[in-house]
């Protein structure tokens, strides 16, 4: 037993020591290679809003700060801290301040539970990506899933569903980061400069007569549009589906005034701030 427990405590001191050895080396390697911080990254940082939102294509703030620092990135990334924020990197790097337009989140799609056909009942996973997999419950194979993923990849309140089923944007709040267009598995959701009034609210590359049956907004590809505008090559059809060219198409509602479907609109995106959405929602009761 006494030679037992001499070897019990030989192993215990070894292994103390390999484990003090260990802790000493790894003290002398954390003080030898610790890279110190450049408190211009910390006074760039301090700017930033830090939600990490990913709009300015970096993973996270503390990346867009060195990127910053380096020049590699201009005052005005940082989508989610807008044109105040802007002005105040420019100042900290010691730069010019150019203002720059806002973007905004736009919902491509108006067919909700109230226009749109169902062709199934879907049962599986309630997320849009999900659904987008076995085609979602509605006929139309192009438009909104309508499971709000969007919405839950918003960070800034700036959106939600309505009582039809449809992801909306407030104007007043989004900051353009870009996150829910980046979620949305079918491409509906662009971002686009706040001085684009003029949009197609339909994603359909079905043939006319199929896109209606099957969505009451859909485009239906009748060309009215595309005669209507004031500028030849303003609109367009493609793939049997209106296209806008923001180059040349006037953004107002010259244009549009006979669509038959009213897929096509102009100046509705402003007037959506979160008040007016509220206020237009059914009051529930219980």
């Amino acid at each position: 037993m006494a030679g037992l427990g001499g070897m019990v405590l030989i192993s215990v001191v070894s292994m103390g020591g390999i484990g003090a050895a260990l802790a000493g080396f790894l003290a002398f390697a954390d003080k030898k290679l610790k890279v110190d911080e450049d408190p211009m990254v910390e006074a760039i940082a301090g700017v930033l809003p830090n939600t990490n939102c990913g709009g300015c294509g970096y993973p996270g703030c503390r990346m867009l700060a060195e990127a910053l620092l380096k020049g590699e990135a201009p005052p005005n990334a940082c989508v989610a801290g807008g044109s105040d924020t802007a002005k105040k990197l420019a100042e900290v790097l010691g730069m010019d301040h150019k203002a720059h337009k806002r973007n905004i989140a736009v919902v491509l799609c108006k067919g909700g539970n109230a226009e749109a056909e169902r062709r199934a009942s879907y049962r599986g996973e309630v997320s849009c990506t999900a659904a987008n997999l076995t085609g979602g419950d509605k006929s139309c194979t192009y438009g909104c899933l309508g499971y709000g993923e969007c919405v839950e990849a918003c960070k800034f309140d700036a959106m939600a569903m309505n009582d039809n089923g449809l992801p909306v944007v407030f104007h007043d709040k989004c900051v353009g980061c870009g996150a829910c267009a980046r979620a949305c598995p079918r491409d509906i959701i662009e971002m686009h400069p706040e001085d684009h009034t003029l949009f197609v609210y339909c994603k359909s590359r079905d043939k006319g007569a199929h896109a209606k049956k099957v969505c009451k907004v859909s485009c239906i590809a009748c060309g009215l549009c595309v005669k209507d505008c004031s500028v030849t090559g303003g609109i367009a059809l493609k793939d049997n589906l209106a296209v806008v060219d923001y180059a040349l198409a006037p953004q107002n509602d010259e244009s549009i005034k006979r669509c038959p479907t009213k897929c096509i609109l102009s100046g509705i995106e402003a007037k959506v701030t979160k008040a007016a959405f509220l206020a237009s929602q059914p009051k529930r009761t219980g």
